[in-house]
């Protein structure tokens, strides 16, 4: 699959090419719900006027895409009625009207035009959008669920972080929590993946955890637990985090009162220009932002990276969590995120 040929399409003025490629997990994955060792994703290159631009569909299986969905959905597309790549709000909306769902698809468009107008404008997508890359967070690195053993093994590899991400939901959680905390102080956040399915039971466990020096829940129960939830949020003693329950722009102001903030993937939302005004609706409502990530290359985590500065947490480890990733973008030192000063997205493919 990985050596696989690109599919162009010549679409007017525009070129579109795209092929699957799959993701190898360094270690396998677990979270509450089921494991995995390899993510599939596709890939998109767009392509005006001699500049490329690149995009990436990554489909863990919760999010019901797959390869095939993905190129079905990208071969839909039909550009030749637009002439310019500043059509932004036209191209984007035309792409998000050929399907309901397909998000991971339209996020692959989304950030390969995003990457195509930087390489126009010759400047950084965080610099056009006028942030600050030094107010970026550090990223946390994820901690799947597994064996005390494994579990000792990832913590000595994560050692540079300043935060870490700790997967719950399981009989196992107080265990993997007194395992960390053998090792390291650091601060954690806790990702439920809505494991959890007792109000009280998630209470006490939020309790527990903040002695801990957790510092948020993010999706403690089923997102369909809406009273729960919001009852939970109400008396926890750490901030709650959306993830499951909050997919689109459409999905945050129902959340206010539900949780204390929520958590922005492109793959969910369809891409950059959507998380942005994600982040900045939150904002409004006085939400906390979180910036997460699938198991992605460095292509999507570079492009989500770019509206990194407007957020309380980033989770931007997706690409360090697999062993073949063919993009050079972000890099993560001593747990800071720093953005490549290079145009569009920041991303050169690895030789």
């Amino acid at each position: 699959m990985n050596s696989a040929q690109w599919i162009s399409k010549k679409l007017g003025k525009f070129t579109l090419r795209f092929k699957p490629y799959t993701l190898e997990m360094r270690h396998v994955f677990t979270v509450a719900s089921f494991s995995r060792t390899t993510t599939p994703v596709v890939l998109t290159e767009l392509e005006f006027d001699g500049l490329v631009g690149y995009g990436e569909a990554s489909m863990p299986p919760y999010l019901g895409e797959t390869q095939e969905s993905v190129i079905s959905f990208l071969n839909k597309i039909d550009l030749s009625h637009f002439n310019s790549p500043f059509q932004t709000q036209e191209i984007l909306s035309y792409i998000d009207s050929l399907a309901d769902k397909n998000t991971a698809a339209k996020a692959s468009v989304d950030i390969a035009l995003h990457d195509l107008l930087g390489k126009i404008m010759n400047q950084p997508f965080y610099k056009i959008w006028g942030l600050a890359p030094l107010q970026t967070p550090p990223t946390s690195y994820t901690i799947g669920i597994d064996t005390e053993e494994v579990i000792r093994q990832k913590v000595k590899e994560a050692d540079q972080f300043k935060i870490l991400k700790v997967k719950l939901g399981l009989e196992t959680d107080k265990m993997i929590i007194d395992t960390i905390r053998s090792m390291t102080d650091v601060p954690l956040c806790a990702d439920v993946n809505q494991g959890w399915k007792n109000k009280e039971e998630a209470l006490e466990m939020a309790h527990w955890l903040k002695e801990r020096n957790v510092v948020f829940l993010e999706q403690p129960m089923p997102k369909e637990m809406i009273d729960e939830n919001a009852w939970l949020t109400e008396h926890s003693p750490i901030p709650t985090i959306a993830d499951e329950a909050c997919q689109r722009l459409a999905d945050v102001t129902k959340l206010k009162d539900v949780y204390t903030g929520i958590n922005i993937k492109l793959m969910k939302c369809t891409g950059m220009r959507e998380a942005k005004q994600m982040a900045e609706l939150a904002r409004s409502l006085e939400m906390k932002v979180m910036l997460g990530c699938m198991t992605e290359t460095s292509c999507a985590i570079t492009a989500a990276a770019q509206l990194a500065p407007l957020t309380d947490w980033a989770d931007l480890d997706g690409a360090l969590l697999i062993a073949n990733d063919i993009y050079d973008g972000m890099e993560v030192i001593d747990g800071n995120c720093l953005l490549p000063d290079r145009p569009g997205i920041g991303i050169v493919p690895k030789a």
